[in-house]
């Protein structure tokens, strides 16, 4: 259990945050660009994979965030 404090939870959760927000403004500006012309079910679909797509490297972030390694310990 880790004692003292770290500068890697602060500035994962502002870089978590930013990224997050970058993401974000990607996918709104190009996705209905691409997909507007859709029907309605295959749009959900691609937004719903657009919308968990970024938790995809959200376990080894938080691992770093927390023990500053990339890989879970032992």
């Amino acid at each position: 259990m880790r004692e003292t404090p770290t500068w890697r939870i602060p500035f994962g959760i502002v870089s978590l945050f930013v990224l997050l927000i970058v993401y974000g403004v990607i996918v709104a500006r190009y996705a209905p660009d691409i997909i507007g012309n859709w029907g309605g079910a295959a749009q959900t679909v691609v937004y719903v994979v657009l919308g968990l797509i970024w938790l995809l490297p959200l376990r080894r972030f938080l691992i770093w965030m927390e023990t500053g390694s990339w890989h879970p310990p032992e």
